[in-house]
């Protein structure tokens, strides 16, 4: 399956840390011609960190788009019946919007934005970067891995020893997770190991 022509919603929250390997998959979704329509959390609109300053984030996010990301909540609505997408994804999604997400509260932009695409029955592809996967937030993981509609871009502990509760994503199977996705497939593995140098594959 290609990905050109596919309306793709992209949604960031809060893991500053992993920006610098998902900015890029963004970039490759542009290039195999996906129409993405970005939306960012509060968070990233508000928040600088050490990993840089929410403003450049959010621009950077726009730079690669060629377009306004959406940062209010209803401006995320209508992409339910209104302006429908073939697919939604969030990468990074933090364990708090996580929570949120399988417990059905939708207080920010990215989190309308996956109710509206649910509300149409598309896929909802999460790329996780979390410290308490394997903590008190595992029984979120697993409600949503047992949900209908969500899918997940392949994850792994990226740190064992000393952060044995946090699970990443491995953003470079972002587009062929979302491919899978939109043939109502699980890209598998699903779970994958650690390597040594903390990235996993």
């Amino acid at each position: 399956m290609t990905l050109e022509g596919k309306r793709i919603g992209f949604g960031v929250t809060g893991s500053h840390c992993t920006y610098e390997k998902t900015f890029p998959q963004l970039e490759k979704l542009m290039e195999a011609g996906a129409d993405v329509i970005p939306v960012v959390s509060y968070t990233v609109q508000n928040t600088d960190t050490k990993f840089g300053k929410a403003d450049d984030h959010v621009a950077r996010i726009e730079s690669i788009t060629g377009k306004r990301a959406i940062k209010t909540i209803p401006e995320a609505e209508p992409l339910g019946p209104a302006l429908p997408l073939d697919c939604m994804v969030v990468a990074p999604l933090t364990g708090n919007s996580m929570s949120k997400l399988a417990n059905a509260l939708t207080d920010t932009p990215v989190l309308m934005a996956v109710k509206a695409t649910i509300r149409n029955q598309s896929p909802i592809v999460l790329g996780i970067s979390t410290n308490d996967a394997l903590g008190l937030n595992g029984v979120n993981l697993m409600r949503l891995m047992t949900s209908k509609f969500f899918y997940f871009i392949p994850y792994g502990q990226d740190d064992p020893y000393k952060k044995p509760n946090s699970l990443v994503s491995n953003m470079d199977l972002l587009s062929d997770t979302i491919e899978s996705a939109l043939n109502d497939q699980q890209l598998q593995p699903v779970i994958i190991p650690h390597k040594d140098d903390n990235m996993i594959e």
